[in-house]
């Protein structure tokens, strides 16, 4: 994958890193989003407020039942690098709200990753720069290494083995159905995390 390091994304990013609030600010954001019936972003309807409470329920269950393999974890507990883990995401995002708790879980285990995340729809600027196949596609981690204040990774939106089931089935059908979509949810439930795990640890490799 291209690694984006300019003068301007770089600083786009330290300037950005100023307003990202931290994973338990935008828990609790999700939460208060569901209890109002709205979600976050400049577009509401009935749709995303229903995909704001789903994501809300499955990250409330992952953050408490979330087995993470303890060979990853001891990777994470090992790794030195002082780096900022920034998420582009939005409440209503479903491939978000199974990252997200993944992505929490490990970064308590390492001593200097600082875990922060971004609106998507508030930050359109710096979502441009790390689009997937030319669209705003979410959740994106952009890995900023705070030493050297360059972008050394980047991964989103959803695992490898996803994002080559949904190219191929784009390929042979022209568009996601629902169908396709709940075959995809029904995998995140039965995976229970490991693929993004082991997704998230080549980036510490």
């Amino acid at each position: 994958m291209e690694i984006i390091n300019t003068i301007h994304t770089n600083t786009l990013i330290k300037e950005s890193l100023k307003k990202a609030i931290s994973y338990q600010e935008y828990r609790g954001q999700v939460t208060t989003h569901t209890e109002n019936g709205t979600s976050s972003g400049p577009q509401q309807s009935e749709a995303l407020s229903s995909y704001t409470l789903l994501n809300n329920s499955r990250m409330k269950r992952l953050d408490k039942t979330l087995k993470i393999d303890e060979t990853i974890l001891e990777k994470f507990q090992e790794y030195y690098k002082n780096v900022t883990w920034l998420v582009l995401t939005e409440s209503w995002c479903g491939d978000g709200a199974h990252a997200m708790p993944v992505m929490n879980k490990l970064v308590t285990q390492a001593k200097n990753i600082d875990f922060k995340v971004l609106y998507r729809d508030e930050n359109k600027e710096l979502m441009e720069l790390f689009l997937t196949n030319g669209s705003m596609s979410i959740p994106k981690l952009i890995v900023f290494d705070n030493e050297t204040q360059e972008v050394i990774n980047d991964w989103g939106p959803s695992p490898l083995i996803i994002i080559n089931k949904t190219k191929e089935f784009k390929a042979t059908h022209g568009a996601l159905t629902p169908e396709f979509k709940k075959e995809i949810q029904v995998w995140y439930n039965q995976n229970k995390g490991k693929c993004i795990a082991s997704d998230l640890l080549k980036l510490i490799e």
